[in-house]
């Protein structure tokens, strides 16, 4: 079998799970790498904002409402910065599959919703490099209002009441969502993203994304 060409210029792989608030990346990150470390490959996971610099920075300006567009940009594609750097590109450098929930694709549809150019978003990512492999769950925005009720509640920024849609909760938490989506839409094309249907059971999309990462690990692209 023919191996692999990566997308970038390092030795491993990287891969990402991409999608909005309650399609169920986290579990199927969790996944994804057992499986992939139950045939002793090394694995390096990284999440969204979970920089050690920066993510509690974010979070108190969150608690005390200082986040406008512009700083609400800037501090997570600080927060990305300093994850690639720390984090994601050693590891990668090292040989190592680095699983992520969601990449900067997050910081675009989230941006340009709160109505940045997406030239100057895309520019604040420009140094990023290209996943091997992108999975986008995509999920209606019922489905997506029904589980996040159902577990984290609606949150201030994710529901996009900052932005000012409504200061109806739930309706605010829909337009916002909608306008999400809409930027996902354009970005799977021009990001070659591996479309899966969320509202498939847990094992079907574990499944999907299973056989993709394998069909890539048999070609001996890591040997």
């Amino acid at each position: 079998m023919e191996k692999f060409k990566r997308k970038h210029d390092y030795e491993g792989l990287l891969i990402v799970i991409e999608g909005t608030d309650g399609s169920g990346k986290s579990t199927q990150l969790d996944l994804l790498k057992r499986s992939i470390q139950d045939q002793s490959y090394g694995v390096m996971v990284s999440e969204w904002k979970t920089s050690r610099l920066i993510a509690n920075v974010i979070d108190d300006a969150k608690d005390r409402n200082l986040l406008n567009a512009t700083t609400y940009s800037l501090l997570y594609a600080a927060d990305f910065a300093d994850r690639l750097e720390n984090q994601i590109i050693p590891a990668l450098k090292s040989g190592f599959i680095v699983l992520l929930d969601r990449y900067f694709y997050t910081a675009l549809a989230r941006d340009v919703v709160r109505g940045q150019d997406i030239d100057w978003v895309k520019n604040l990512y420009e140094y990023a490099p290209q996943p091997d492999l992108t999975f986008y769950l995509d999920m209606p925005v019922d489905t997506l209002l029904k589980r996040i009720i159902g577990t984290t509640g609606l949150d201030y920024y994710e529901s996009g009441r900052d932005v000012g849609f409504s200061t109806d909760f739930y309706k605010s938490f829909e337009i916002y969502q909608k306008k999400c989506l809409e930027q996902y839409d354009w970005m799977k094309k021009e990001y070659d993203f591996k479309s899966i249907d969320g509202t498939k059971t847990i094992k079907e999309i574990h499944q999907i994304m299973q056989s993709e990462v394998q069909k890539i690990l048999d070609t001996g692209i890591l040997d």
